[in-house]
């Protein structure tokens, strides 16, 4: 059976192929990400947020989160809840993510 820290990995892993369509980043890197939290039975809360409120992809990729994470062997069920507090600016992506998108 894997440990929660292995789990936490593969989640993060799963979540760096989910893209916003119109932002070629993943993610995880934008810094849209804000909790994983694996229970001790084997669910995981995520806590998203998106880089707008009015993002016309939120049910694409909120959904698509929801799948990928669910899809991991080893975790009972996944719930995505989309939060807008803290609000997203370009300062929570990562360096990779400011330099493949010309913030650096």
């Amino acid at each position: 059976m894997m440990t929660k820290i292995e789990l936490e990995e593969k989640i993060i892993k799963m979540l760096k192929t989910v893209y916003d369509p119109e932002i070629p980043v993943d993610i995880y890197e934008l810094g849209l990400i804000y909790k994983i939290d694996v229970t001790d039975d084997f669910y995981v809360n995520i806590d998203m947020t998106l880089t707008a409120p009015n993002c016309p992809a939120a049910d694409f990729i909120v959904e698509d989160v929801r799948q990928k994470v669910e899809s991991i062997e080893g975790l009972k069920g996944a719930s995505v809840n989309l939060v807008f507090e803290p609000e997203w600016d370009k300062d929570m992506m990562s360096e990779e993510a400011k330099l493949e998108l010309g913030f650096l």
